[in-house]
């Protein structure tokens, strides 16, 4: 009887660590990545963009691979449209990432609009990760909540900075963004198909960067993946063509 009175509270215990723990990891990536935001900020003020319209993006976009590929596109001298279309394209993965969380959340309907907001690299890779809808529903929100607030103070913070800082290519500050995106994309590259529409993407980007104009190599880069399909897809047709034939 004393057996099974103890066990509720060893289980009750169990769950109170397994929620540490997801707060404790989505704590560290918000705390990293939402400390980059200042560097956007410096970059974005860099490039010409005021207070105000450096602390919009990133209250509404809220994407720094996109934010960070229109300040470098506009700072570069690139048209604004062709700027938005490459921000518009990195942040398509979002969507798609949605479409994924969706499912794993199951968040009420009068929810979701808000959630939508933090959909973005760093909440679905931690709520992908958790064994349970529970503590998903944990890492995403709490990571959500430290990088969408650390993220919007340090750009802040960043662009009053700007002025002080000086030159922010010299200061190689513009490159911080990006790093981090590279952090987090590397380990989710598993298959030899992902490695190969990463590698052709780096090749298209940065072999079409000195001959076109700024933000179009970013489109040209987008490619990558339905080539590096199309050629997977007629490599296995090939390959189960002549399968058959033996066979026969």
């Amino acid at each position: 009887m004393a057996d099974q009175t103890a066990l509720p509270e060893i289980r009750a215990g169990a769950e109170d660590r397994t929620d540490a723990a997801v707060v404790r990891d989505a704590l560290g990536v918000g705390v990293a990545v939402g400390l980059s935001g200042f560097a956007f900020g410096v970059t974005s003020a860099g490039s010409g963009l005021t207070l105000p319209q450096t602390c919009a993006l990133s209250l509404l976009v809220f994407t720094g691979a996109s934010q960070f590929a229109l300040v470098g596109a506009l700072a570069a001298g690139g048209n604004p449209l062709t700027a938005a279309a490459g921000a518009f394209f990195l942040g398509v993965r979002n969507a798609f990432y949605g479409l994924r969380l969706s499912q794993l959340l199951a968040l009420p309907r009068a929810v979701r609009p808000f959630a939508a907001q933090w959909v973005i690299d760093e909440t679905a890779a931690v709520a992908l990760a958790q064994p349970t809808r529970r503590s998903a529903r944990i890492g995403f929100a709490v990571t959500g909540l430290t990088l969408y607030g650390l993220w919007n103070l340090t750009t802040l913070l960043g662009a009053l900075g700007a002025e002080a800082i000086g030159d922010t290519d010299a200061w190689g500050i513009d490159a911080a963004g990006p790093a981090v995106f590279l952090a987090l994309l590397a380990p989710m590259l598993k298959s030899t198909t992902e490695r190969a529409v990463a590698a052709l993407a780096v090749v298209l980007g940065l072999g079409l960067l000195p001959v076109l104009p700024a933000g179009v190599p970013v489109l040209a880069a987008a490619l990558a993946a339905p080539v590096v399909l199309f050629l997977a897809g007629r490599r296995r047709g090939t390959v189960r063509n002549e399968a058959e034939e033996e066979a026969r």
